[in-house]
């Protein structure tokens, strides 16, 4: 971990939360919180997941890297 004031053990959930404002928040004017609130887990769900390549694991998407891990660790 690193020592207070630095960013190295929250850079994960940064760059996510960077990728979610380009690519969903700042597109739009949202009416309410609760219009947002859906968008972004429609956003998760079905595309962030189940869709979206990611450098940092193989250019695969977040659901293939769990279902291999799932599939790796009951084969053990």
């Amino acid at each position: 971990m690193s020592r207070k004031g630095n960013c190295w053990d929250n850079a994960v959930a940064e760059s996510f939360f960077a990728t979610l404002k380009k690519e969903l928040v700042y597109r739009k004017t949202w009416r309410t919180a609760g219009e947002l609130e859906r968008a972004v887990f429609e956003y998760i769900e079905t595309y962030y997941n189940p869709r979206r390549l990611h450098s940092a694991v193989g250019y695969r998407t977040p659901n293939q890297v769990e279902n291999d891990f799932l599939h790796n660790r009951h084969a053990a």
